[in-house]
This record gives C-alpha cells, structure tokens and sequence, in this order.
C-alpha cells in the first residue's frame, strides 16, 4: 500500500513527535483508516520530506513519529510563472491543482476584462485559503516537497507592469506563433492565460506593449482549463523534465 504523505505546517525534528493537524488527522484517521504502526511521510515545504510511524490513532487526533529527514527533490528545473484570469466554479481549481503536478513553480490569479468573480476582500481571503489548500493537496499527491507561491489577486495591468527576465507569453486566439516554437531561456516562462472567454483585444495589445509574445495552442479554441494544462505540459516537455 502507498505510505501517505501528509503537509505538516511547521518545522520538523527527527526523533521528535508530532500531532497532525485536525484536518490532517480526519484524513489519515477516518479517510484512509490507517492505524498505528503506520508508515507515514510528513512535508513542511523546506525541500525535504519526513519519514516516520503513526504511533497513535484517535478520532480526531493523530500524533506521528519521525525518525528521518530525507532530501528529496522532485522539482522542475524550468521555472513557470501562470498569471491565470479567474474562472468561475472548479475551473481555477481544476488549473490550480493540475498546474501543481504539472510543475509551476508560482501561481498569480488575474483580474481581467471578462473576469466573472467579483468578490470583497474578506471573501476573496476565503478563496485564497481555499486555493492554497489545494495547492497543498496536489503536492500531498504529486510527491513534491516545494509548494509553489500562491500570490494576491492582481490586476491584468499590475501584472503587465512587473518587470522580469523570463520569456513573456500571452495565449491569444489567432497568434501565428506557436506556444511549441518558442526558444529556451534559461531564466524560465511568465504565461499570461485569460478566463473562460479570453482576454479582450485591448487586453492583448497591452500585453504586447509589455512584451509579452502572442502564442498559439493551435486552430481550435480551448477552455482556459484546458489551455493552461496543455501549455504547461508544452514547456515541461520542451525545456523541463518531462
């Protein structure tokens, strides 16, 4: 049976013992009716992974053993950078999660034109929770021991004005360049994706007054979902570790 990695928030000490966090604990306890004498793996995001026992089982409460630190990097060596235009439902879920096995290193939701969420700023809080433990989760399932950075809601123009030496993309309908024709850098990619109906023309031309290229994923029109899984898989496979 595959040992279960669980997030820990805090730092770990080997030799030490460790009571999982409530949500963690339903999860081992009555998700996956694991018992003592358990193997288990703890991350904490520092790069490395914990390896240990359950040692004891309660409802709501599990307290873990560590008896080592192990250094295992499953990162990409290719730094991606998504600017994602939020989406309503599950899909920003579904590219927040799928993005993290796939490898991003950073995620920055974007306010865009055609932008269908409009929250205030303690709802928006909510949902920034609500995203980061996903992000966690994809990592729990993808064996990664980073947790990429999840950054505030910008706007489409406070992410244009950033500056940066990765390579500068935007996925635009009707681009003649394509996303599979772009060449390596070194310092990574920074890919502009917008909501589900796109990025306004304007939107467009003012990120190409940023110098971000146009890119194309091909003739057919794909969900903002969809388009963000393939164009990071694109650049894995080109300049990653796939």
């Amino acid at each position: 049976m595959r040992i279960p990695r669980v997030y820990y928030p805090n730092a770990i000490t080997v030799e030490q013992e460790f009571e999982l966090t409530p949500e963690a604990a339903h999860h081992v306890a009555t998700v996956l009716r694991l018992k003592a004498n358990r193997p288990i793996v703890l991350f904490n995001g520092d790069g490395n992974e914990y390896s240990g026992l359950i040692i004891n089982v309660q409802r709501k409460k599990v307290i873990v053993e560590i008896d080592a630190c192990l250094s295992v990097s499953n990162e990409s060596p290719l730094h991606l950078h998504l600017g994602q235009g939020v989406s309503k439902g599950d899909r920003m879920d579904t590219v927040l999660q799928k993005g993290v096995e796939l490898g991003v290193s950073e995620i920055t939701p974007i306010i865009t034109e055609r932008c269908a969420v409009k929250l205030d700023p303690a709802r928006w809080e909510k949902k920034l929770q609500q995203w980061q433990k996903i992000i966690i989760g994809a990592c729990e399932q993808s064996g990664r021991n980073v947790i990429p950075k999840l950054n505030e809601p910008v706007s489409i123009g406070q992410w244009l004005s950033h500056s940066t030496s990765t390579s500068r993309l935007v996925l635009a309908p009707g681009a003649t360049q394509p996303l599979a024709r772009q060449p390596y850098n070194t310092q990574g990619y920074r890919l502009l994706i917008g909501p589900e109906g796109g990025l306004s023309d304007s939107e467009i031309h003012q990120a190409n007054e940023n110098g971000y290229i146009s890119v194309s994923l091909g003739p057919r029109i794909l969900r903002t979902e969809t388009a963000a899984i393939t164009s990071l898989s694109i650049l894995q496979s080109l300049h990653g570790d796939f």
